[in-house]
């Protein structure tokens, strides 16, 4: 007895001697067709209603799609409906061609025709399944009766489209589909398009679109490409044809379909918003989009506001972008890891400080303005963070560039307070833990008042410096302490000394304006070296930078006390 995995039958590849696929690279966008209205519309639980219709067609002509296919006509009357609201409402902009899908039947085809009646440009796309398993299990028809059926098709198809653009001066042009190309003998899909395009008489001015489907994805994409090149190469008369694609994603992997597709030489993609379709869906025309735009090429759509976008899907189709979608997924731009937090920090930093023309951000391969995502939280903070994500929120969501050595430090004490939380934390969290940990230390030790003077030097030297202040310990009495240094971080080390706070090392200090204007404040970062050994921060704000100074040192001695 065959075990699960052992009834299936592997896709069998053909032998395709020099494939040049490979070594080429994709160079321009593709001409984009959207199919959200028919076959994404017919994979809803819930089909889209006119109005919902109506806004998602807007919507596409805003983005720059020129060619939507918006129904199969001859299925359904709402589908009828919809076309002829587009055509009697004037909603069609005179840049973009409607598209119609229908079987190779001649009810359909006529009905089909009468659908269209008054648009300016449609394009009239017939199909019939031609793979060996239709063939076998469904139609029960050698090839000689599939290739009929379309050649039949196509004619009456040419005839009802010659008469339409005669008496309406409507531009149809032809699409045909032999629908499941992938399990289709190579050689017969060639032959049976050659037939088609000589029914509807093709010719390097009058192309065919021959659209290359895969209707059930069942493959690698390298065996797709295969069939594509093989399927280029092979078509008499090539240039009389537009080579599209509309893969689906029954393998998940039918963006890597589309894009080895063009290398292999098709011109033309058919795909969904957010891959929306049959199954496991459609190609997904945003993420192919935003795949080209990373590597420096114009994807020919407007998708600078994908919010919006994304909006209208979710409220029109009543499905779901996953959070994870590549470009417009709510977490793609945000690193929780700590080391990619870190890289991110410091491509930012390199970005404003070299002025370089190229996005060059490890770990974000899109600048996430260019989707409209700009303000949203890039960093975001749990218990697998590090230093650079936590330095990170605190310069862009509150302007405290913390220095370099600093970060390992703040960065424990958020990680420890999310490891003990259990969860994310917001960027107002970090900050109550900065306020807490830094600003609001003033125990023991607190400065109730303070001064400094200049006292001139022996032999015109620079001259020297003398704090003066009292200073309170926990709840006693202040004591008055002063002392002279060579400025003032130097002489309030002298003053506090006299009162027995000593064995305290200057290791750095940094200090940056907080807010712009003449009532900016300065902020003083402090770093120590504690009696025990250790380095300790501390962080001091006034309007005066010798006052944030000292302030920062008596909050780093506080906390070392504090520790």
């Amino acid at each position: 007895m065959k075990k699960g995995y052992e009834k299936y039958i592997p896709f069998e590849a053909i032998e395709l001697g020099n494939r040049q696929w490979p070594s080429k690279k994709i160079e321009k966008h593709p001409i984009w067709c959207s199919v959200d209205l028919r076959d994404g519309n017919q994979a809803l639980v819930d089909p889209m209603n006119m109005d919902e219709k109506l806004e998602m067609f807007k919507t596409l002509c805003e983005i720059g799609i020129k060619e939507i296919e918006v129904g199969f006509p001859s299925a359904s009357d709402t589908e009828y409906e919809i076309l002829r609201e587009l055509i009697d409402g004037g909603h069609i902009p005179d840049d973009v061609t409607i598209q119609v899908l229908v079987q190779a039947r001649e009810h359909l085809i006529r009905k089909t025709f009468d659908a269209i009646r008054g648009a300016k440009n449609a394009i009239v796309h017939f199909y019939n399944s031609t793979s060996k398993l239709q063939r076998k299990v469904v139609f029960k028809q050698e090839m000689a009766g599939i290739t009929e059926i379309a050649v039949n098709g196509a004619k009456l198809i040419k005839e009802l489209g010659d008469q339409a653009a005669k008496e309406t001066g409507c531009n149809i042009r032809y699409e045909y589909s032999p629908e499941s190309f992938m399990g289709t003998e190579p050689e017969y899909a060639v032959a049976i398009c050659d037939s088609v395009m000589k029914a509807v008489g093709a010719d390097r001015n009058n192309k065919i679109i021959l659209n290359l489907p895969s209707t059930v994805e069942s493959s690698t994409p390298n065996c797709f490409a295969d069939l594509v090149e093989y399927f280029c190469n092979n078509l008499p008369e090539r240039e009389a044809a537009i080579i599209s694609l509309h893969p689906h994603n029954d393998r998940g992997t039918a963006v890597a379909t589309a894009e080895l597709g063009l290398l292999a030489g098709a011109d033309r993609i058919e795909g969904t918003l957010f891959g929306n379709g049959e199954r496991t869906g459609n190609v997904d025309i945003i993420t192919l989009a935003r795949n080209m735009y990373t590597q420096a090429i114009d994807p020919g759509l407007d998708l600078s506001d994908i919010n919006r976008i994304r909006e209208v899907y979710e409220r029109t189709t009543r499905m779901t972008v996953p959070i994870r979608h590549p470009y417009v997924g709510e977490l793609v731009f945000t690193a929780f890891s700590g080391s990619h937090q870190d890289a991110i920090n410091k491509g930012e930093t390199y970005m404003k400080d070299s002025g370089t023309e190229y996005w060059e951000v490890p770990y974000l391969p899109i600048d996430p303005a260019d989707v409209g995502r700009a303000y949203e939280p890039i960093i975001r903070i749990n218990s697998q963070s590090g230093k650079g994500g936590v330095a990170f929120v605190m310069s862009n969501s509150f302007g405290y560039d913390l220095p370099k050595a600093m970060h390992p430090e703040f960065g424990r004490i958020v990680q420890g307070y999310c490891e003990k939380a259990g969860r994310e934390v917001g960027a107002e969290e970090v900050m109550d833990l900065f306020k807490s940990e830094y600003i609001d230390i003033r125990e023991p030790y607190k400065l109730v008042s303070h001064k400094f003077y200049e006292e001139s030097g022996l032999y015109d030297e620079t001259p020297l410096v003398r704090f003066e202040g009292q200073l309170k310990h926990n709840g006693d009495e202040p004591v008055a302490i002063s002392g002279t240094g060579n400025g003032p971080i130097d002489a309030f080390f002298n003053a506090l000394e006299t009162v027995g706070i000593s064995g305290y090392q200057f290791v750095n200090y940094s200090e940056h304006a907080i807010s712009i204007g003449s009532d900016a404040k300065a902020v003083s970062y402090i770093q120590l070296l504690s009696p025990a050994g250790k380095n300790i921060f501390g962080l001091g704000i006034s309007h005066n930078t010798n006052y944030a100074s000292i302030r920062g040192v008596l909050c780093a001695i506080n906390r070392s006390l504090k520790i």
